[in-house]
């Protein structure tokens, strides 16, 4: 220790140091389960609030219907890395709102190995997902499809009557439902996303 310096200054600097050193330990650490968080959060914030046109799921029918309708469009892509036919039973449906609907859309392994699949989705304007609501679809479990295997897969949905009583969609009158599907494992690298709705 230099003479004439007091130990008690030494002993002071160095728990500064060792309290910084820990907050930016701390730091690090927490920026690593933010990171970890992000994806399952954002998805919940999606979920809850439509964001970006992330649809809702509902446990059964709306009750109420309205005389209002509404067009629903339905698209269907697939990503390249993915070796499937995937196309939409029909490519439109007029609704009421409130109205309990059903379509299927099918999907087709072109490939000569079992693969599995999942779909995103989403529907367009952004601003309809919170009023978009499935009763049952395949988006919410992988689909495994052998060779050749073909599978048509049932979307049972409705749009909420309270979408009625928001001015900001007193002027849609088309809802459109996409979806998605990409390879679910050992994908491999993506590909580019193709449409095949025709």
């Amino acid at each position: 220790m230099t003479p004439g310096r007091d130990p008690r200054t030494h002993q002071g600097t160095r728990r500064k140091n060792l309290i910084l050193m820990g907050g930016l330990f701390g730091l690090v650490f927490g920026m690593i389960g933010l990171s970890f968080a992000a994806v399952p959060l954002y998805d919940l914030f999606c979920k809850v609030t439509g964001f970006g046109g992330t649809t809702q799921r509902a446990e059964g029918p709306a009750g109420e219907i309205l005389d209002r309708t509404v067009k629903v469009r339905f698209n269907a892509d697939v990503n390249g890395a993915l070796p499937w036919g995937f196309r939409p039973e029909i490519h439109q449906m007029e609704v009421r709102i409130g109205e309990s609907a059903m379509m299927s859309y099918r999907a087709v392994n072109n490939s000569d190995e079992p693969i599995v699949g999942t779909a995103t989705y989403n529907v367009t304007p952004d601003k309809t997902g919170i009023y978009f609501n499935k009763i049952q679809c395949f988006c919410f479990t992988e689909q495994r499809l052998e060779p050749g295997q073909s599978v048509d897969m049932p979307v049972y949905f409705f749009v909420d009557p309270a979408m009625a009583d928001d001015p900001k969609l007193d002027d849609v009158q088309t809802i459109t439902l996409s979806y998605t599907f990409f390879r679910a494992h050992g994908g491999g690298a993506a590909g580019q996303v193709t449409s095949i709705n025709e």
